[in-house]
């Protein structure tokens, strides 16, 4: 399950989503290709967490586990 915050939400159209992958970067990959150029250019400045932790690009992703895309916000 993939989990998008924020602007990802937004780009996306869900919240959620099911997406193939067996790596935190298969998956990633697979949302780039699902959702397109306006998702590719927020990734590049977003970061991807697993299960709630900072995650490499090789960590394996099993059925169960939530990786999330954290787009930087601001605030005032």
């Amino acid at each position: 399950m993939v989990v998008f915050l924020g602007p990802a939400r937004e780009a996306a159209g869900t919240g959620r989503s099911v997406v193939p992958g067996t790596s935190v970067g298969e998956v990633v990959a697979s949302v780039r290709a699902r959702f397109g150029p306006g998702m590719d250019d927020l990734l590049a400045v977003s970061r991807v967490w697993l299960n709630g932790a900072p995650a490499d690009p090789d960590a394996p992703v099993g059925p169960d586990d939530e990786v999330a895309i954290l787009p930087p916000v601001s605030g005032g």
